[in-house]
């Protein structure tokens, strides 16, 4: 049976209390420091064009979804629609030949950006380096704070690392723990404080960074083939048919 504990109040001023206010302080003046250091150069008019990733991802969605529900609409329709995605003159997804290169090859061969880039991630990763060191330096250990509702096991490694005791409830939070919280769940504090666009959401960077490897140019084109050669047949005349024999053999 899970054991209950009673908390020094001595945790809560000295380690809970200090542990929330750094990590909130960190995070104002890494928004700073990161905007410090960012770069203000008018950037490329055809690398701002031609990079607009989530626009991409929204057009071959929508040609997805053509194509799945191709035969649920007019043959007139859908040709229609198809004509719009696969135009040679102004497709959605047609891409020029002259226009099919990767432009993360692009982005990549611009020395700024790259310099850029590695501000950004020195920015995230020097100041969580230093403070996982600190926390885990000066705080290991501690039983720091209670979840004021019950938890399943599941939530025991991530509620309370540092602290190899299976005996103590699960709702019962490590200072290790309460770290990684503070990390991944000040997102809307910060945003209460330094606006919606801040460069602290770590997690928003995570996001960003599973961006890379898409090929917008490529991804365009194999979906562009993939709707030329749909081969359409309206299933609406058929409705009938089918209830018909649905009908025929419930009654059978």
């Amino acid at each position: 049976m899970a054991e209950d504990l009673v908390l020094d109040t001595a945790i809560r001023d000295w380690v809970l209390i200090p542990l929330s206010v750094v990590m909130v302080l960190i995070g104002i003046l890494r928004y700073f420091v990161s905007k410090l250091m960012r770069s203000f150069q008018t950037p490329d008019p055809k690398i701002v064009k031609e990079g607009h990733f989530l626009f991409c991802r929204q057009v071959i969605v929508r040609a997805r979804n053509l194509r799945a529900a191709a035969n649920f609409i007019t043959p007139k329709s859908f040709r229609s629609r198809r004509v719009y995605f696969s135009n040679e003159e102004n497709g959605l997804l047609f891409v020029p030949k002259g226009q099919a290169q990767n432009l993360q090859a692009q982005m990549f061969s611009d020395p700024n950006m790259a310099m850029d880039m590695m501000k950004k991630n020195l920015s995230m990763i020097i100041p969580q380096t230093l403070t996982f060191a600190w926390v885990n330096f000066f705080f290991s250990g501690f039983v720091a704070a209670k979840i004021p509702f019950p938890l399943t096991q599941r939530f025991r490694s991530m509620l309370q690392n540092g602290i190899d005791l299976s005996t103590v409830d699960v709702s019962y939070v490590s200072s290790r723990s309460w770290y990684f919280l503070n990390l991944f769940g000040l997102r809307g504090l910060f945003s209460l404080i330094l606006g919606e666009e801040n460069a602290t959401d770590d997690t928003q960077r995570m996001m960003q960074m599973s961006g890379f490897g898409f090929d917008p140019s490529k991804s365009l084109s194999a979906e562009k083939d993939g709707l030329d050669i749909v081969q359409h047949e309206w299933a609406l005349p058929k409705f009938e048919h089918r209830a018909e024999a649905v009908l025929k053999k419930l009654v059978s």
